[in-house]
């Protein structure tokens, strides 16, 4: 059964039947106090045609934005855009879940 599983999985990931996992980048960013602040943060990442959605949560000082299948955006364009709305990103990191999961477990913490 094992053999099996694995012949399976090999040969999908042979013909391109694996899905690519959902990218998202997580900025942390130091400054955004107010819902303006925030609003155009998220409507000029929205901007970018890479991007499939955004979630800006003022409490947690976060800014996901969540990039289309078989796009790229790099780390250092978000700092910039950031950066232009005169804010600070502190860190950034990568994760695989979509902004709608990462919006709900915020949400739920409230």
């Amino acid at each position: 059964m094992k053999k099996l599983l694995l012949a399976s999985l090999f040969s999908a990931s042979l013909f391109g039947n694996v899905a690519i996992a959902t990218q998202t980048i997580k900025a942390n960013v130091n400054g955004m106090v107010c819902a303006f602040c925030a609003q155009g943060i998220e409507k000029k990442m929205r901007t970018l045609s890479q991007t499939k959605d955004v979630y800006v949560n003022l409490k947690q000082r976060l800014v996901a934005v969540e990039v289309k299948d078989g796009q790229t955006l790099s780390n250092d364009t978000v700092k910039a855009i950031v950066k232009n709305a005169g804010y600070e990103v502190t860190s950034i990191e990568m994760s695989e879940h979509p902004v709608a999961q990462i919006k709900a477990e915020l949400e739920a913490k409230k």
